[in-house]
């Protein structure tokens, strides 16, 4: 039991760790909180820092869900490697780290699939790139890939992953709220292709 506990506390700091912040503050001496949407995930990174910095932290964020998903098989644990990635999206969420003021919960949520169904990951990886070229709207293709992934999942027949990818989809739409309604009023702002 003791073991258990102390992995789901790992899985939450490690989605705690503020990709976002860390690499704004030492690289580019900014505070990404304070620029752009104020949300401390790969979008908001891409958006204030540009591309490298935007792709350190989205793989950063995916890698933090893969390995807190790994935990219970690193530590010989019987914990469900799907309900310890839960506590890593959380911890992105709400991270104690920098004042539980998080990201969205989409690479994380990604990272946890990557772990236990890479099948799945690329199936969302693919999935929202053309959802995003597309809409030209990250946050619907957020969505969008949310809801797709939860159809494949059904298919699956493996109940543990339907119900975690359940809550990771009403994670990231209740995250994209505002987004939401941004679309609605045409403030938005849309990802320009080269």
């Amino acid at each position: 039991m003791a073991l258990n506990a102390i992995i789901i506390i790992l899985a939450y700091l490690l989605g705690s760790i503020p990709s976002g912040l860390i690499v704004g503050k030492i690289f580019y001496g900014k505070d990404i909180r304070e620029h752009g949407s104020g949300n401390l995930g790969g979008t908001n990174t891409f958006r204030t820092l540009g591309v490298k910095a935007g792709m350190a932290v989205s793989i950063a964020d995916v890698l933090k869900g893969t390995l807190a998903a790994s935990l219970p098989l690193l530590l010989d644990s019987e914990l469900h490697m799907l309900l310890v990635g839960i506590f890593a999206v959380i911890g992105h969420m709400y991270p104690v780290f920098a004042g539980f003021r998080g990201g969205k919960a989409v690479a994380t949520s990604g990272g946890i699939l990557l772990a236990y169904a890479p099948l799945l990951f690329v199936f969302m990886l693919v999935f929202f790139f053309i959802s995003l070229y597309i809409t030209k709207y990250v946050s619907l293709s957020s969505i969008l890939t949310a809801i797709a992934t939860l159809i494949y999942a059904l298919f699956t027949g493996d109940p543990p992953l339907i119900v975690v990818v359940a809550v990771l989809a009403i994670f990231v739409i209740y995250r994209h709220r505002a987004n939401l309604t941004r679309i609605r009023n045409g403030t938005e702002p849309k990802i320009k292709w080269l």
